[in-house]
């Protein structure tokens, strides 16, 4: 599966520059690539992120989650979330499911790997556990 130049684009910009605080990418069956579907500002919130991602479809996000330490640290780290819903079409969930590591090796920077069939399993707590 290819990755659109877009998605690497954005990615970085993200990572390095903090453009954005997620992007939500979704596979384009006709063109066989991996492109993207949304992003969020700097100033958007989880639950943007969240309301975002299909009750019935499969998506791959990224998600700059910022947070501060026991040593009132401020830090943040960058989750991939493989979404997954049970709802979803078999297909899609064969295709995502085997597009997934190529895809996640293109974005150079990811510090944790989320995957999830339903919100509870993608919640801010989750990842807050996962970043300390």
């Amino acid at each position: 599966m290819a990755v659109s130049d877009e998605c690497k684009l954005k990615f970085m910009e993200l990572k390095r520059k903090k453009t954005y605080r997620y992007i939500i990418f979704k596979i384009d069956q006709v063109a066989q690539q991996i492109i993207l579907e949304r992003t969020g500002g700097p100033e958007a919130t989880y639950e943007d992120f969240a309301s975002h991602l299909p009750e019935d479809d499969c998506r791959y996000g990224v998600y700059d989650f910022d947070f501060v330490t026991d040593d009132n640290c401020q830090k943040s780290k960058i989750f991939f979330v493989a979404w997954s819903p049970d709802t979803s079409r078999v297909k899609a969930k064969m295709t995502y499911a085997s597009s997934k590591d190529r895809f996640r090796r293109e974005l150079d920077g990811i510090h944790y790997e989320l995957q999830a069939t339903d919100p509870t399993e993608v919640g801010l707590d989750i990842m807050r556990d996962r970043a300390n």
